[in-house]
């Protein structure tokens, strides 16, 4: 039986939905562009440059410090 989802990662159905790509591509420009900013530099990048709402931008920048440590 698959456990349901929760936290941050309960949001990226919903974000490849609405903007289009997977979350791997949003992870690959996180790294590729905005790996030196803070957590909400990067959600600010997120919004300023690729349209993301505050809580979808706050979840996939959480799961990405996450994974990399950061």
């Amino acid at each position: 039986m698959t456990e349901k989802v929760q936290g941050p990662k309960s949001y990226f159905p919903s974000i490849e939905a609405k903007y289009g790509q997977p979350i791997d591509h949003w992870m690959t420009l996180l790294d590729e562009n905005a790996l030196e900013l803070t957590h909400m530099n990067q959600v600010g990048w997120l919004k300023d440059n690729h349209g993301f709402g505050h809580g979808h931008a706050n979840a996939l920048v959480a799961v990405f410090r996450k994974e990399r440590n950061l």
